[in-house]
């Protein structure tokens, strides 16, 4: 395929130096010198790659970045400027910028790098061709109906065939490993590997022969050369859980890697190029850690491109009835018993429960039940009995004053999520509240609750 660039640049010096290195590579080349006249080219000619540098007068490349993605979301753009910053790159990259370069790179860097690009965009074009339904793919991995997910996947459907690095956020058990394997499947490195590793698992001596590898002899123990994490990842995806858990050492090799797209062995002196999708997660609170100086803010920014918030378990209460049903069914044919079904009771105090430990519990708490349940039906007999003794707290059981509002507001957040979870049944709702129909009743004419 023969591409068109489109170069954006009042110097023409870097117009003919651009222009002498891609008519060569076999491209077409266009240029203009302001951000208008780019405009005017895109909307009358078939631009592929726009390289734009920053400082434009009139509207700058940031700017003029934003314009192009609205009007054609599937041109590349490239940033060049003399003098990078961390900000303007993350800004860059968050708008849809597929890289930000120096005018004092290489060339032949300068080449690659757009050569690179390219070969993305038509591997993107090959990846929909043979994967158009993105869909099916999430709901292999994904039982919701909340609008919080809902919302979550449409972001995820946007940035997945993406270079950008993700950075997941949320409770222990929320989902996050699972979410990286959704990104990875909807990417266009879904032939290559998908590696996880948990940073918090890993002692922090061998963390860094787990990640980069090691040459044979590099210290006792080591009988082999071995190849690291990022190797094994080459060409596909690596997942770092619990990254807010790594030494301030291994921050500063992290942020190497990312930057240079490269490293080298324990022991060894080869430079070892790799081209890999990063994906991190934690449930910690990295900004926090940035200003308490336990977290490198530049690794943070590079990590933290696209964040993606993971919600509770507790906060999409919706869900709850149709995760019991999958992990019944699946927990059911690994046993090759019939398959179990649960009480109305028994779901409504699976509903009412506040779920510390999110999904991974729900889904712990549903194998106890199938493998302590002698018939196959789950009844309330057959719950743990910190589940029993949960008692939801209404705010007309709690003597309330000066927080009389964000209580009363989170009072109406749970009862919407209970109607909801119960289909909208104020009987049902009232019963898994634990106040009477009337009471319930009263308040969704105070709140403006419509049923």
């Amino acid at each position: 395929m023969k591409y068109s660039i489109l170069i954006v640049d009042s110097d023409e010096t870097i117009h003919k130096f651009l222009r002498s290195c891609f008519i060569q590579d076999g491209f077409i080349v266009l240029s203009v010198s302001s951000g208008e006249e780019a405009l005017m080219m895109i909307s009358s000619h078939q631009i592929d790659l726009v390289i734009s540098e920053l400082q434009l007068t009139g509207m700058n490349g940031i700017e003029l970045l934003k314009k192009v993605k609205k009007l054609s979301p599937s041109i590349e753009f490239v940033l060049i400027t003399e003098h990078i910053t961390t900000p303007s790159a993350i800004e860059a990259l968050r708008n849809g910028a597929s890289d930000y370069l120096s005018k004092l790179t290489e060339l032949e860097d300068v080449s690659n790098s757009i050569r690179s690009i390219l070969s993305n965009k038509e591997k993107k074009i090959k990846y929909k061709s043979f994967n158009e339904d993105t869909d099916s793919i999430i709901e292999n991995y994904l039982i919701s109906k909340s609008s919080s997910m809902m919302k979550i996947m449409d972001l995820v459907k946007q940035v997945a065939a993406s270079k950008a690095t993700i950075m997941l956020y949320g409770e222990t058990g929320t989902g996050k490993s699972v979410m990286a394997e959704i990104l990875h499947k909807l990417s266009t490195r879904i032939k290559k590997p998908l590696i996880k590793v948990n940073c918090a698992a890993i002692p922090e001596q061998l963390l860094e022969s787990e990640l980069f590898g090691y040459e044979k002899g590099a210290f006792t123990g080591a009988v082999a050369t071995k190849p690291g994490r990022f190797e094994l990842a080459n060409g596909g995806t690596l997942f770092l859980d619990e990254i807010g858990d790594i030494s301030p050492f291994m921050q500063v090799k992290l942020l190497r890697v990312l930057q240079e797209k490269e490293f080298e062995h324990l022991g060894g002196i080869k430079t070892i190029k790799v081209d890999v999708r990063v994906i991190t997660a934690t449930n910690k609170n990295l900004v926090a850690m940035v200003k308490n100086g336990t977290f490198r803010e530049d690794l943070y920014y590079r990590l933290n491109v696209v964040p993606i918030n993971l919600p509770s378990l507790r906060e999409r209460k919706e869900d709850i009835k149709a995760l019991v049903n999958h992990f019944l069914l699946q927990n059911s044919k690994q046993s090759g018993d019939e398959i179990c079904n649960i009480s109305k009771e028994a779901l409504d105090k699976l509903i009412k429960y506040s779920w510390p430990g999110n999904i991974r519990e729900l889904e712990n708490v549903i194998e106890r039940c199938v493998v302590v349940t002698p018939g196959n039906l789950i009844t309330l007999d057959n719950l743990p009995q910190n589940i029993l003794n949960f008692k939801l707290k209404l705010s007309n059981d709690i003597h309330l004053n000066t927080l009389t509002n964000s209580k009363e507001s989170i009072e109406k957040e749970e009862i919407i999520k209970t109607l909801s979870g119960s289909d909208n049944n104020i009987t049902r709702a009232a019963e898994i509240l634990g106040v009477s129909r009337r009471t319930l009743h009263r308040k969704l004419i105070k709140y403006k609750i419509q049923n």
